[in-house]
């Protein structure tokens, strides 16, 4: 049985390789246009991707559903999830909310999402990403949506410490063509981008990679229609008893990066921390503690 804790499309992903070429036909025009792809007939899906309906109802059982129907249902909750605005989600919660406090509900979602994510998390995606973070022959570029913008600027100005050639990209999307002029192939831009996905994101997405820009994206488990540009994607959970999503998980996995390039990369690091720190010295930034004098 599949469990409810991994989306079809991770399903389909993860049972890919034992797919027939039929069935593997079928799952292609499936991840093509997911979820929509699959909220027809069985007929109507079958004929999109050119296999029989046998074909169909043979691959959603080896993906470990019990047939089309359920199949179906579980794209539809999916659906359902990645367009529910915060009123939505926040009269989801309330309506089966236990009597514990908030602070307790919290911690067991929050807990639960690390947890999940860590179970599915790829180490080879998690140090890759990190290898090119820490590449600084590459431009690094960050960009985040209306509530993500500020995990990217979060990301960015910890990076700009650590490594030269590190971009934050303007709220201002008029400005975006201008920040694509100045990027190479071989770059890298880093986009954070969670239900109710931007649809400038996915555009800036599709063009940096058609001109060799890697990207690395932060997402849900439903996956931002940016995946389809993506080199590596980290699929976090963000469910919360609450109007919002949680950032906690994907803050945890940023700080996580952010470490792993710094400690590959520490001399340099350090160069330019003592260097930074020299700076705020001639600023004056920040107060200068005064030691305390003895009665």
């Amino acid at each position: 049985m599949t469990s409810p804790s991994h989306t079809v499309l991770e399903v389909i992903r993860q049972r890919y390789d034992g797919l027939t070429p039929a069935e593997k036909r079928l799952a292609d025009s499936l991840l093509e246009n997911y979820p929509v792809s699959g909220l027809g007939s069985i007929t109507a899906t079958a004929d999109n991707a050119g296999v029989s309906t046998p074909t169909v109802a043979r691959m959603v059982q080896k993906l470990g559903y019990k047939g089309y129907p359920e199949f179906q249902a579980h794209l539809h909750v999916e659906l359902e999830a990645t367009i529910s605005n915060p009123i939505t989600k926040h009269d989801r919660w309330a309506s089966g909310a236990p009597t514990a406090h908030i602070l307790n509900r919290f911690a067991e979602a929050i807990t639960d999402n690390l947890r999940e994510t860590l179970s599915t998390m790829d180490v080879a995606t998690f140090d890759a990403a990190a290898a090119l973070l820490r590449d600084d022959k590459r431009s690094v570029y960050f960009v985040g949506g209306r509530i993500t913008g500020a995990l990217a600027e979060y990301f960015f100005t910890h990076m700009q410490v650590i490594r030269p050639r590190a971009t934050l990209i303007s709220t201002n999307r008029s400005s975006w063509p201008q920040y694509l002029l100045n990027m190479s192939e071989g770059d890298v831009i880093v986009i954070f981008d969670i239900r109710r996905y931007e649809q400038e994101l996915a555009t800036l997405a599709e063009t940096a990679a058609a001109n060799g820009v890697v990207i690395i994206l932060f997402t849900d488990v439903w996956a931002s229609p940016v995946a389809r540009h993506a080199q590596h994607v980290f699929k976090v959970r963000i469910e919360a008893p609450s109007a919002w999503d949680s950032s906690v998980v994907t803050l945890f996995t940023v700080e996580a990066l952010i470490e792993a390039v710094q400690s590959a990369t520490w001399e340099k690091t350090r160069e330019r921390m003592n260097s930074l720190e020299t700076l705020f010295e001639r600023s004056r930034l920040f107060r200068r503690t005064a030691p305390s004098r003895e009665r």
